[in-house]
């Protein structure tokens, strides 16, 4: 494993920003009001030349211990005993806090290497706002800005020089691991879920709605397979999302989605399907990404509620039927094994390599079986076909006409082919493609023995009209 780097620090002093500055990414959700950044959030560091590290954002320490901010705290706990070297990160512009002097003396009790990094300097006397953090005792402190990516280098060499030298140096990079992205609305249980999967509290679960912001991504081994399982921020309609915040959240989530090769769509089974789920459901789908459905809560149902939740998801879930539906109860963890069955079955499907002899073999026997309607007094001419690509399973049609080829005639292929190659939890594409006429906008020039038989033709026809 890489060594590990701690950015730890009271609420809104930029350690997100620093922490993507390092990684020269966007991954942290960087905004002005304090207390953003909750969970856990890692990346790799790649500025230090054969030498990366892992760094991990924390949350703001506050000093309260109730509610979301106490859960943040231990997350931060959490992250700095992992850790083999803390940058304790400080605002130099607001100069020395008490809860500065509370943080610095817990961190001290962890015993890890140390580094203070003054952040906020830029259009500042660097000496003066390091002078004012002197009372700390923490030899040679780091004039940074995360903003403008200033004191960077003097921040990375304090950091090798920090490292232990007995740690792994290269970056394990594993591309069996699937990439399971938890999406749906506010307070379904999608981190309740997460932490179930790993068997400990990794990501902050709360009944408050909208608890986690970022992306957080987790990597799991069960059973001898590897994922990568990402907790995404719930999305609500774009009509009631009104604050900034909320507003990047849901950018994380859609980027997760187009990430991942499986997204596993969460349901509260005590609700059903509601408008906020539609919405999160027309994102899977326009992604193209295989997709489980798993209806939580379903252990809090009685008999009669089950059918009726039966009944419902039937009705309206109806045009995504090849999608799996499993109940699960992220709480206790019942139906975890089914689930992980299912999201094999969804990968399996939507990363299948097609031959173009199949592929052929097929659209001959669905055009057979059910020919193209007439539109206007024409019908399409499907030639051939062959694979175009994976998740999603998309096929390339040639031929003549195709473009009248009516919506209901495309989802009756789209039906074909999955019953025939048993595709389960994918969506399933076709792209029609028609030959261009090579005549097009050419005209038949005549020549002149051409043009004495047609004049003799035109003036029969006159004779023969007398």
């Amino acid at each position: 494993m890489l060594p590990l780097v701690a950015l730890v620090g009271r609420p809104n002093v930029g350690k997100s920003t620093l922490f993507n500055a390092l990684t020269r990414t966007r991954d942290a959700l960087v905004h002005d009001e304090p207390g953003v950044t909750r969970d856990r959030n890692y990346g790799i560091c790649r500025l230090l030349e054969g030498r990366p590290f892992a760094l991990v954002d924390t949350g703001g320490l506050s000093g309260d211990e109730a509610g979301l901010a106490g859960l943040t705290a231990q997350q931060a706990r959490a992250g700095v005993d992992e850790a083999d070297v803390v940058v304790f990160v400080v605002d130099g512009r607001a100069g020395v806090a008490s809860l500065d002097e509370s943080i610095l003396a817990w961190l001290r009790k962890s015993g890890k290497p140390l580094l203070l990094a003054v952040n906020k300097t830029d259009g500042l006397d660097a000496q003066a706002a390091l002078a004012d953090f002197a009372r700390f005792g923490i030899a040679a402190p780091l004039a940074v800005s995360s903003a403008h990516q200033r004191g960077m280098p003097e921040l990375l060499a304090a950091i090798a020089k920090a490292l232990p030298e007995d740690v792994a140096t290269e970056i394990a990079v594993d591309p069996e691991r699937l990439r399971l992205a938890i999406v749906g609305r506010p307070n379904v249980g999608k981190s309740t879920l997460v932490n179930r999967m790993l068997g400990e509290e990794r990501v902050i679960a709360s009944e408050v709605p909208g608890t986690t912001r970022d992306s957080i991504s987790v990597d799991l081994q069960r059973d001898g397979r590897k994922y990568q399982l990402i907790d995404t921020a719930g999305i609500r309609r774009r009509g009631k999302v009104e604050d900034a915040i909320e507003k990047f959240s849901v950018i994380k989530t859609l980027q997760a989605i187009d990430a991942a090769q499986v997204v596993l769509l969460m349901l509260d089974a005590s609700e059903g399907v509601t408008e906020q789920d539609a919405t999160v459901l027309g994102h899977v789908l326009d992604s193209g990404r295989a997709f489980v459905v798993a209806v939580n809560k379903w252990d809090g149902l009685t008999t009669y509620q089950r059918e009726q939740c039966e009944a419902m998801l039937s009705r309206k879930l109806g045009f995504v039927d090849w999608a799996e539906k499993v109940h699960i109860s992220a709480k206790h963890g019942s139906g975890l094994r089914e689930l992980f069955k299912a999201v094999h079955r969804a990968h399996a499907s939507a990363m299948h390599k097609f031959s173009t002899s199949e592929v052929n073999k097929a659209i001959e026997i669905a055009i057979e079986a059910f020919p193209p309607p007439a539109v206007r007094g024409h019908a399409a001419k499907p030639r051939y076909a062959h694979p175009g690509g994976e998740n999603p399973p998309t096929f390339i049609v040639h031929g003549n006409r195709l473009k009248s080829l009516p919506a209901s005639y495309v989802r009756y292929l789209e039906n074909f082919f999955r019953k025939r190659f048993k595709l389960v939890g994918t969506p399933v594409r076709f792209e029609f493609r028609e030959g261009s006429n090579p005549y097009e906008g050419k005209k038949n020039t005549l020549t002149e023995g051409q043009k004495r038989s047609r004049q003799r033709m035109i003036r029969n026809a006159k004779k023969r009209e007398k």
